[in-house]
């Protein structure tokens, strides 16, 4: 691949490696410049791109994504489209995500342009959970490294993701004189817990006294019971394979397989079976709903994951659980990815003096609703909040017409010096945990709270998303989505100039979605452009 400096003429079919902003339309960067690209390009003094050209062999960054995550793909785990040169490997399933940590080494030691990042080995994963992403570091991959790695994906499976299954869990608690029913009611509702949420069912538990005989036969009916997996909770710790746990899974039939782990806490576990049925000696740390040992043991056995000696042997690294924070446990609902906050400006401050005496935005609909209400409503019902209205002209008109809504009123003393007198104020009042600002124009009506939804959900700052415009048709559009880091120049605008002005300043941080519906193009000055508004050309004066 050749990258730098390339003449316009040398430029057709380059990838252009950094966005630029025209006059009617932006090129993004890994745009592949077309003829019709360079002539806008042109059009506007520019002699040369930053451009990458692929060499022959080179496979484009979207092709070598797509063709890496086909090959990873396995039951219970789609792929998403590639984009800007990444695919993303979702889980449709809860389960447990297994991974062959020396062939994802292999893939990402082939070359610096292909890369695979995942989540740990073993990890819990929730349905719609991102497992892995692919992403290409430049524009291309070389063609051999590509087939390298395509190569290694066919001859075996790098990822697998084991859904829960729902067994019966047979629990014996073991009891000594003196010992506190509250404890043993607190056993059993944690294992309940645990159980529940990896898909399982306690069966009832048995109760039995601290000696091996009694707790043989405990096992033995919970056998009886169809029990796919025993649980022995002593009422003192296992200090030895002969100890009573390990002795009573012996007298029951079954075999001792290891015992002890290099997981803290969670030290004292001993692994057994009786027949197929995995037996287990569990730690004093698994009467507290704390992440222990066990839970890791667990989690393997529901998902049909093999637990042998040597498993067990190589928990070590990271199995150090007293000094870190409780990851989240199967059994507690996994919370949803935070949302980020994002305030909206209504702005209705203006003179409407093209329209004028008419002023636009109190213009009703066949419902008898203003245009700034409609736009108010649409923008709450996005999600957005709070949602904050500028007032300026006919103040008290505009609150009136929005009267019952829940949004709050900020007013532009100095709304006739400009838009972004305007603009200012709605800033200066946004509260301090609003991470960005949606800002609406009170004459567009038409812009559906779905499209405002889109536009939350592609603002990622963190990614480089920290300006989100809508589009139709290639040509820019209203409502923008603004990050809170560009608030500083916001409030140093002056005049009629609005927050637009500064989109070509920071295009490498834009984002634009392109949308289906023409609202987002659709303002309406004059009475002849309001005459073509539906539900509010009725209502324009001839």
């Amino acid at each position: 691949m050749n990258f730098g400096p390339t003449p316009l003429d040398e430029a057709e079919g380059a990838v252009l490696a950094h966005s630029i902003r025209l006059a009617e339309r932006a090129l993004k960067k890994g745009t592949v410049l077309d003829a019709a690209a360079i002539a806008a390009l042109r059009a506007e003094g520019h002699r040369e791109v930053i451009a990458a050209r692929l060499d022959p062999d080179d496979v484009g960054e979207d092709e070598a994504a797509r063709r890496v995550g086909e090959a990873m793909e396995t039951p219970l785990v789609a792929r998403s489209r590639a984009a800007t040169g990444r695919v993303n490997l979702i889980a449709q399933s809860a389960g447990l995500l297994v991974l062959d940590a020396g062939v994802i080494d292999q893939l990402n030691a082939l070359d610096e342009s292909l890369t695979i990042a995942t989540l740990p080995n073993y990890s819990l994963v929730q349905p719609k959970e991102m497992l892995a992403t692919i992403k290409v570091i430049p524009f291309a991959v070389p063609g051999p490294a590509l087939a390298t790695a395509q190569a290694l994906l066919r001859r075996q499976n790098v990822l697998a993701l084991h859904p829960f299954r729902p067994l019966k869990v047979g629990l014996v608690l073991t009891e000594l004189q003196g010992m506190k029913e509250s404890v043993m009611a607190s056993a059993i509702e944690i294992t309940g817990a645990r159980i529940a949420a990896l898909k399982g069912t306690l069966l009832p538990v048995e109760r039995a006294r601290h000696e091996a005989g009694a707790t043989a036969e405990a096992l033995r009916r919970l056998l009886a019971q169809g029990a796919e997996m025993l649980l022995v909770m002593g009422a003192s710790a296992t200090i030895d394979r002969r100890d009573v746990g390990p002795a009573a899974i012996v007298q029951a039939g079954g075999r001792i397989e290891h015992f002890g782990m290099p997981v803290d806490p969670g030290n004292l576990i001993c692994l057994g079976a009786v027949g197929d049925v995995p037996a287990l000696v569990l730690p004093g740390c698994a009467r507290s709903p704390k992440v222990n040992g066990f839970d890791w043991v667990l989690q393997r056995l529901f998902a049909g994951v093999a637990v042998t000696s040597r498993d067990v042997m190589a928990m070590g690294v990271g199995g150090l659980l007293k000094e870190i924070e409780t990851r989240p446990l199967p059994r507690a609902k996994v919370p949803p990815r935070r949302a980020r906050q994002v305030a909206g400006l209504v702005m209705a401050a203006g003179l409407s003096s093209r329209m004028a005496p008419l002023n636009k935005l109190l213009v009703t609909d066949g419902e008898g609703v203003a245009m700034v209400a409609r736009v108010a409503e649409k923008v709450l019902a996005s999600g957005v909040t709070p949602v904050l209205v500028v007032t300026g002209h006919d103040r008290e008109r505009v609150q009136a017409a929005l009267a019952g809504r829940p949004v709050i009123f900020v007013h532009a003393e100095d709304h006739a010096q400009g838009l972004s007198a305007s603009l200012k104020a709605g800033l200066a009042a946004l509260p301090p945990e609003a991470e960005g600002v949606l800002v609406a124009l009170g004459d567009m009506p038409l812009v559906e709270p779905a499209v405002i939804a889109r536009l939350l959900a592609a603002f990622d700052p963190e990614e480089g998303r920290a300006i989100v415009q809508p589009s139709f048709g290639g040509r820019p559009g209203n409502p923008m989505l603004w990050g809170r880091e560009f608030l500083p120049e916001m409030m140093r605008l002056t005049g009629d100039m609005g927050a637009r002005s500064l989109v070509a300043k920071h295009a490498d941080r834009l984002a634009e979605v392109e949308v289906a519906d023409d609202g987002v193009l659709r303002d309406f000055d004059t009475a002849e452009a309001l005459k073509s508004a539906p539900g509010f050309g009725a209502r324009v004066p001839a």
